[in-house]
């Protein structure tokens, strides 16, 4: 299914939530809506499903324009951050309730495949009330992939689940979505959400899209000091520098050597970011140093966030492993200077870090 969204504007009252937005969705393939909270990822999907219709722009779907089409005339299936599940009936009526609607045949068969794929076959003659959170929403979702729809939408959907909860599920989504079959749409406030998922990345802020594209791609050349905020979890270390011969000057006098040119005259004050997981505590060949203090380290699963006073500014390291480090005390953190994002005095990207991939293949 092919959606198209042009120059879709929402307004209420004096308050502009969507901006012109324009977007084509590719067809049997996920797309994530990545942006912080208001960012008008909610109100977007609205309009795509046909809940709301857009103050100005057009919706079409395979070349029809559905604009202001009410969602029961459209064939979508919703999940939302709430586990909203019909109360009364069984978790196996409850996924069989969209399967008896569009008169399936073959509905005890596709109900157990559905909860076998979902982890919740022993709880079919439960009802939702009787269930944990994490086992409501693999309800919902299974009722959702019951539908069929080829438009699928997930208004952040593992929000009010904890921590655990949203790891199992994030990896079998992603290989739910991977069957293909629907064109499915994903917002999330998580970049880490977005790179697990794959697909297409679409970044939002304050109701205006910033970036769409492959989801790696955006990752890796974010268009902006906003994207990269918005794709960077911890956020990404960003410092101050000056254009030098062959590089930039960090605060402090450090000098970053740049592998290639900037991709255009930069005037002014540079940022220079640094992706957290780019900072580390054991050098290597070409790296550059910095001393600091410890301000905080906290362990987080496998990986130690060390927080320390540098003289190019404050900075997060994401280093691997677990790591004891103490409060107040001397810490060297090392970079290789090719993994340093540039952004120009205008925000705008001005030098991406060449990606392993380029390199290997002899890429610039």
């Amino acid at each position: 299914m092919e959606l198209i969204l042009d120059g879709i504007t929402k307004r209420v009252g004096p308050q502009v939530w969507l901006h012109g937005m324009g977007l084509r969705l590719h067809s049997d393939a996920v797309t994530v809506l990545l942006g912080a909270t208001q960012a008008g990822k909610t109100s977007l999907m609205r309009i795509m499903a046909g809940l709301d219709r857009p103050t100005e722009g057009r919706v079409r779907v395979d070349g029809v324009d559905v604009t202001g089409v009410p969602v029961r005339e459209r064939n979508v299936a919703m999940v939302y951050q709430q586990f909203i599940n019909y109360p009364s009936l069984t978790v196996a009526d409850n996924i069989a309730s969209p399967l008896k609607l569009r008169g399936d045949k073959n509905v005890a068969a596709r109900v157990r495949e559905l909860a076998e794929r979902l982890h919740i076959t022993p709880f079919l003659d439960r009802l939702p009330s009787e269930l944990s959170g994490g086992q409501q929403q693999r309800v919902a979702l299974a009722r959702a992939l019951a539908k069929g729809a080829p438009l699928m939408l997930l208004d952040e959907p593992l929000v009010n689940l904890d921590y655990k909860l949203r790891e199992e599920l994030r990896e079998e989504l992603s290989q739910l979505f991977a069957a293909g079959g629907s064109t499915v749409v994903y917002a999330t406030t998580e970049p880490g959400e977005a790179l697990l998922l794959g697909g297409y990345t679409a970044v939002l802020h304050e109701g205006e899209l910033l970036q769409y594209g492959p989801t790696a791609e955006v990752f890796h050349a974010p268009r902006s000091l906003r994207v990269a905020r918005a794709f960077s979890d911890p956020p990404m270390n960003l410092l101050p520098a000056q254009p030098v011969p062959g590089g930039v000057q960090l605060a402090g006098g450090s000098v970053l050597a740049l592998r290639h040119p900037l991709q255009a005259p930069a005037g002014g004050t540079l940022t220079v970011g640094l992706r957290a997981s780019a900072l580390r505590l054991a050098q290597r060949a070409g790296d550059v140093a910095v001393q600091g203090v410890v301000e905080l380290a906290e362990i987080s699963g496998s990986d130690t966030f060390v927080h320390a006073a540098t003289p190019w500014g404050a900075l997060v390291a994401q280093v691997t492993g677990v790591h004891y480090l103490e409060l107040g005390s001397a810490v060297t953190l090392y970079l290789d200077p090719a993994q340093a994002y540039v952004f120009g005095a205008d925000g705008a990207l001005a030098l991406a870090p060449v990606r392993a991939s380029e390199r290997a293949q002899g890429g610039h």
